[in-house]
This record gives C-alpha cells, structure tokens and sequence, in this order.
C-alpha cells in the first residue's frame, strides 16, 4: 500500500517519506511535479533511504502544471520519468492520456508509447482513466481519444476511484472493462460532483471497499496508492490523520493480505 506525495500538498516530497514512514505505509507514489525533489533521482534516493521508505511507483509529469517539468515535449517529460522510474527501481509509471491541444502527441500516442515500452522492457506504463469537465454549464472532454483509455485499449491501466465518480462510473464497472490491464490503482473517493474531489475512502459514493475486495480474485499483482485531497488539513496532525484513516480502510478492506504484493 503505497502513499502518493500528491496527498500531502501543499507539503513537499520530502514530507510525503517522513509521514508515509509516520503512518506505515509500504512504500510511495512520486508525483513529478514543480517540487524540484521530486525530479531528482539522487534526492528521492536519499529520502528512501533516510526513512525506509521504497518509491515504487512514477507519476509522469502529466498535469496541467507541469506541462513545462523538465521539457515543453510531452514525450521527453515521459521518457525522463521512465529513467526516474529506473534508477529508483520503481516498477510502475502512472501516465494520463494526452490532452486535446497535444495534437502530435495524440495523433502518435500508441506507437510512440509502444516505443518508450520497448526501451525500458521492466516498467509498466499504466494510462489513467480521466473524465470529463463541466465549464459554463457545459461537458466536454479535454483528452483525445477520451478520457476513457479503454476504448482505445492499451496493455495496462491506472484505475483511480475519484476519476470514476467525476465521470459517472461505477469503479467497480471500469475495473471489469480494464480485466487483466489493470495493474495499478488510485486509491480515492468521491461524489459525483463535476470535480476531482479525491476524498478519503469511504467518504464518498464510490464502491471502494468492494473495489479493494475484489482485487485479489482479479489476479491483480500490482499496488494500491493513496490518493486524496488534504489541502485543507488545517494542520500536519489532521493531515496525518486522513492518511492514517485511509491506510486502515485499504488494509482492512484488501483482504486477504498477502494476495496484495508490494510492486
């Protein structure tokens, strides 16, 4: 059971190991984002080691506040949290569908990601279902083909619970459409509100419980990492708090335990 450092902004990276170690958590998920920490592969070493806390999974640099990390080309910012991914020994790299103004990008996304594949054979490039945004009282979807990366089909998926609810869909539905791609999951919940809300499991509408129960009958062999929204925790212990609530559900509800190996 991992912790994305995505859970603890507006904390660094670094705050991220120190409270994953506080909390117990097995390992964590690095978003690649602003945070120059979380860039560095010597640094995130460094942080691994100093609280036993292995990075076991890459969060490519996908969002719309990192579109300049490390490059303005999408392709360089994924092959650079390939070699992250390496160098950490992390075997998953989490990676979102490209976005609608991306064009060459999109137009080259299978081929190209099939590309980076065969250079780093030991990773698992797993693409996110998104969802789609309400502005001005109206949908639409800022990702091409969708936000729906299986009805493109690639070989493995992210399976992330608040993206579920943002868009409509059961998990527990997304999961069965992924069937054996599906190789990473991010823990979160929500309510169908037309937003990311990314709360604590079990907060939510979200079937997450019966989602993390069906795992191991999935033959699911990949990790779970935490992800939720605490940048109103008005304090470290609050924020602490919803990690630690989280890490009980998902141990309590990924039964049985040892059929949930760390990635």
């Amino acid at each position: 059971m991992l912790l994305s450092s995505s859970s603890v902004f507006p904390e660094p990276t670094a705050a991220a190991f120190e409270m994953a170690a506080t909390v117990g958590y097995d390992g964590l998920e690095v978003m690649v984002w602003t945070d120059a920490v979380s860039q560095d592969a010597g640094a995130l070493k460094g942080l691994a080691d100093h609280y036993d806390v292995p990075v076991l999974s890459v969060h490519a640099p996908c969002l719309l506040v990192t579109q300049r990390v490390w490059s303005s080309d999408p392709w360089e910012r994924l092959n650079r949290a390939a070699q992250l991914a390496e160098s950490l020994g992390a075997p998953t790299v989490v990676v979102h569908p490209p976005f609608t103004w991306q064009r060459d990008y999109a137009k080259n996304f299978a081929p190209g990601l099939a590309k980076v594949q065969a250079r780093h054979p030991d990773l698992t490039f797993a693409i996110e279902n998104m969802f789609p945004v309400k502005m001005a009282g109206r949908w639409f979807v800022p990702y091409t083909p969708g936000w729906d990366p299986t009805e493109t089909g690639f070989d493995a998926y992210t399976l992330d619970l608040s993206h579920c609810a943002a868009s409509h869909t059961d998990s527990l539905a997304m999961a069965e459409k992924m069937g054996t791609g599906l190789k990473h999951v991010h823990l979160g919940d929500g309510t169908g509100e037309a937003r990311d809300e990314h709360l604590v499991p079990g907060r939510g509408t979200q079937p997450c419980a019966e989602l993390l129960r069906s795992l191991a009958g999935r033959g699911f062999t990949g990790s779970v990492a935490l992800e939720i929204n605490t940048r109103k925790a008005a304090s470290r212990a609050v924020r602490e708090a919803d990690l630690r609530e989280s890490l009980e559900f998902a141990r309590r509800h990924l039964a049985p335990a040892d059929s949930i190996t760390k990635a």
